[in-house]
């Protein structure tokens, strides 16, 4: 459990629930999700002596699910945004120990920089002057940003903390973002290495299962970032009647409505980017076919070629292999000389013509 007081001019960082809530300012309580199933019920009444509110029912439940896709909901007292990150590193919680991280290697086959991407969810609970997240319990952007803003105390950067819950809200879910846009060149370059495999003629692609997981992966990644897009979409459509009740002041509206628009930009240089990729491995696997197709029918084709030079000097040979005692030529002193050039004349005349034809060599 990390609690942050926000004010205009300070952060500072507790370890306990907090009593009030800031004069001029918010609190970000952060939670990670086993931690927060275990508490809840302080949680429950902390948030009740804050905001006069308590989370609901269902909206709990969405909140310790593991496997929620992105998506919004809201009531008249807070907004809850579901946003599932797309985070390097596989890990799992301990439930014996909450808050624990228990590190279990991943079977899954495929480039090792898609096993290396998390997708597990992140909740924002967006009260009036209360954020409240649920995080994984290894999630390196809680643990980031929340070192950005305790460094930024004794910098000159004060003027760019957060200025409401909501402005908070969405920076974190950007740097979540962009921790995947971190990870497109690594990712490119490793489809990058299994198109090449593919499309080499010397050596034969075996590890199909593999690619198949890799492409199977890619598609998950796609429909993520389909629901995160819909998911900051329907926030973004809401954040009129959002800052109405939060009482924010039209500079605060726009500047929330500027970094709702920048969210959205680059969740959809995400989802491009993941599409591009998607698209590249089918197009690796066609090509493989067709070039293993056009290999096929190169061999075939020197195969047809090599029986229709050899088809007329089987057909001599077998003709004076005829058993009869009046045979033609049968005992011409120099028959077999004769024989032997005109199979030469008959297999160099073969060969040349196949050779206009272009059917011997490359095309």
């Amino acid at each position: 459990m990390r609690v942050f007081k926000l004010t205009q001019n300070s952060v500072t960082e507790t370890d306990t629930l907090p009593e009030q809530l800031p004069e001029n300012g918010f609190l970000w309580m952060a939670f990670a999700r086993r931690e927060f199933e275990v508490i809840q019920q302080n949680i429950q009444n902390t948030l009740e002596r804050l905001c006069n509110t308590q989370i609901v029912d269902l909206h709990i439940a969405d909140i310790l699910n593991n496997q929620l896709p992105s998506h919004y909901d809201f009531t008249s007292d807070y907004d809850l945004l579901v946003f599932r990150r797309l985070a390097s590193g596989q890990s799992e919680t301990d439930l014996k120990e909450p808050g624990a991280i228990l590190h279990r290697s991943s079977n899954k086959s495929g480039p090792p920089v898609l096993r290396k991407v998390d997708t597990s969810p992140v909740a924002f609970v967006i009260f009036g002057s209360v954020l409240l997240t649920v995080h994984p319990t290894d999630c390196s952007v809680r643990d980031g940003f929340a070192l950005r803003l305790l460094n930024s105390v004794s910098s000159t950067s004060l003027h760019r903390l957060p200025i409401n819950p909501a402005d908070l809200m969405l920076r974190i879910v950007s740097q979540m973002v962009d921790g995947y846009l971190n990870l497109r060149r690594e990712l490119t370059r490793e489809l990058d290495h299994w198109q090449s495999e593919l499309l080499n003629p010397r050596t034969r692609f075996k590890d199909w299962s593999a690619l198949l997981d890799a492409r199977l992966s890619l598609h998950l990644l796609d429909e993520i970032s389909e629901d995160q897009r819909s998911a900051v979409q329907e926030w973004t459509d809401s954040l009129e009647t959002f800052a109405k009740e939060a009482e924010n002041t039209p500079k605060e509206l726009e500047l929330l409505k500027v970094r709702s628009r920048d969210v959205l930009e680059h969740i959809e240089r995400v989802v491009h980017h993941v599409r591009r990729l998607e698209q590249s491995a089918e197009t690796a696997v066609q090509m493989h076919f067709s070039a293993q197709s056009n290999r096929t029918n190169d061999i075939m084709r020197t195969l047809t070629v090599l029986t229709a030079i050899f088809l007329p000097l089987n057909l001599i040979t077998g003709f004076f292999g005829m058993n009869f005692e009046t045979f033609p030529y049968i005992h011409y002193e120099n028959g077999i000389f004769w024989t032997i050039f005109f199979m030469f004349f008959i297999s160099l005349g073969s060969v040349f013509f196949f050779w206009r034809k272009k059917y011997l060599g490359a095309n």
